[in-house]
């Protein structure tokens, strides 16, 4: 008889519709309300005549935005949000009195033929400028505080800390004490639970630090760095539409989904073999519910302890069967405690949409990283043997 599980890993996964993604919204032009004040201007000079264009100079003011006059006074630090309208960026700049008014930014802006191109990030400004002087700072690379740092896909947290410490000069204890509470950081609990029985790794940020190049804002402490990084895990995945796939499709949970992908993402020396080294994790977990035998399980356990990892060929059967690993795969059935890494994209969608097949093994076989894949224990010492040839240390 054949159960839900089997049936949902051999159908293939319905494609999903195209996304379009709406630009981000532009200042408001300022058309409309030039066209009052200049009707007004109109009817007043009919009625007043010639002679009274005088008074126009007089009461011009009531037409023109408030503004500052020069490059200002003292730097400030200005921080322009994503997506922000020049409306918004105008607020923002009222606030911090590097403009006098919004008006005359949007004004200022709609002037600069590239006034409408101002990015998000933040900005060394002045107080008290004219919004013409604060258009052109705003669109100068050399006004933008940058604080680049990338965390590369399959990098385990503390790997990620050690990065964030070098990049920011934040402490990577900060980072540790940080990361201890992930639901403060904006992990949400239902990513705990797990659907095949077994404990979850509670308490753990492992797999929720979405690995990207970010910028992040000039002294940022370690829970508003790491809860950048969750934002954006939560953002990938709910694009992905993660949650529903894998709950509806898979008939697993998206912590078990997130764990194969943190596994999938460790094992493969390619993108494109993702999604068959995801398969291999399903049918060894679920359909022949067996130990998974995935080394990098043990890696990730060395790196708990601050070691260095090793090549699959170099790792002792004491280090592969160590008991006091919780990790480990090498005796248990089924997935490990929790995610062992940061997946990046490729891994997430290869967990929520594996390759159909039967493969129960695989091994990588050449020095670019291709893998081999099997159903049966001969057909994988084949490939083992091709592997050694092409020197790999496994033989």
């Amino acid at each position: 008889m054949i159960d839900e599980l089997d049936l949902a890993f051999d159908e293939q996964a319905e494609k999903g519709r195209p996304r379009h993604r709406r630009g981000s919204r532009g200042g408001k032009g300022k058309g409309g309300k030039s066209a009052v004040a200049f009707l007004m201007v109109f009817i007043l000079l009919g009625v007043l005549g010639v002679g009274g264009y005088l008074g126009y100079e007089k009461i011009k003011g009531f037409f023109t935005a408030a503004d500052y006059d020069g490059s200002g006074t003292d730097e400030v630090l200005v921080t322009i949000a994503k997506n922000a309208t020049l409306t918004e960026i105008g607020n923002t700049l009222v606030d911090s009195d590097v403009v006098k008014s919004t008006a005359a930014f949007t004004e200022a802006a709609d002037k600069n033929p590239k006034g409408k191109n101002i990015q998000s990030g933040s900005y060394k400004l002045r107080k008290q400028m004219s919004a013409e002087s604060a258009v052109t700072l705003l669109l100068d690379p050399k006004s933008r505080v940058v604080t680049g740092v990338t965390i590369p896909p399959g990098k385990t947290a503390r790997q990620a800390y050690e990065i964030l410490t070098k990049a920011t000069g934040v402490p990577l204890k900060d980072f540790q004490e940080a990361a201890k509470d992930p639901g403060e950081l904006g992990v949400p609990d239902f990513w705990y639970n797990r659907r095949d029985g077994k404990k979850a790794a509670t308490g753990s940020i492992e797999g929720f630090l979405f690995p990207d190049t970010y910028e992040f804002p000039p002294k940022s402490t370690a829970a508003e760095i790491l809860t950048i990084m969750v934002q954006k895990f939560i953002s990938v995945t709910t694009e992905l539409k993660f949650v529903d796939k894998v709950q509806n499709t898979l008939s697993v949970s998206p912590y078990e989904a997130l764990i194969v992908a943190s596994l999938s993402q460790a094992e493969s020396g390619t993108t494109g073999d993702l999604p068959k080294i995801a398969r291999v994790a399903y049918n060894r977990a679920y359909k022949e519910k067996m130990p998974l035998q995935f080394d990098v399980t043990t890696n990730y356990w060395l790196d708990l302890q601050e070691k260095d990892g090793k090549h699959s060929g170099k790792m002792t059967t004491k280090e592969l069967e160590d008991p006091k690993n919780p990790y480990t795969t090498e005796l248990r059935v089924g997935l490990p405690l929790g995610p062992i890494n940061s997946p990046g994209e490729a891994a997430l969608k290869a967990a929520e949409a594996p390759t159909a097949g039967p493969w129960l093994f695989f091994v990588a076989v050449d020095k670019d990283g291709n893998s081999a894949f099997a159903t049966t224990n001969d057909e994988h010492n084949a490939n083992i043997q091709k592997a050694c040839r092409n020197g790999i240390p496994l033989c």
